[in-house]
This record gives structure tokens, sequence and C-alpha cells, in this order.
């Protein structure tokens, strides 16, 4: 497992906690933080993906 994929997918996590936090308190821009920040996580994790599956074409014999 790749770096990028722990962290995109904390940061996911995170990001989902804040916009639920957002909504919970009536707070919109919190709310648009955490959503933001676990689209974010999403991609980050995404970018992680790709690297291992790179990995595993070059690796291959």
């Amino acid at each position: 497992m790749k770096k990028d994929q722990v962290k995109g997918k904390l940061k996911e996590a995170a990001g989902e906690t804040q916009e639920q936090a957002g909504r919970l308190r009536g707070d919109r821009e919190q709310e648009a933080r955490g959503h933001a920040r676990e689209q974010e996580g999403k991609v980050q994790k995404k970018v992680g993906d790709l690297k291992e599956g790179v990995d595993q074409i070059v690796r291959k014999p």
C-alpha cells in the first residue's frame, strides 16, 4: 500500500467528520470545507492507487 493511499484515506475520513460536524452545527462554511477536504483525500487515494498499479505493471516479467 502506497503512502498516498493511506494519507488520502485519512484525509477523506477527517473531511467527512468535519463535514458532518458542520452539518450538525448548521455551519455551512465548515460543512463545505469538510466536503472539499474529503474530495481532496479521495483524489490523493486515487493517485496512490495509480502509483501502485504502475509499479505492478513495471515489475511484471
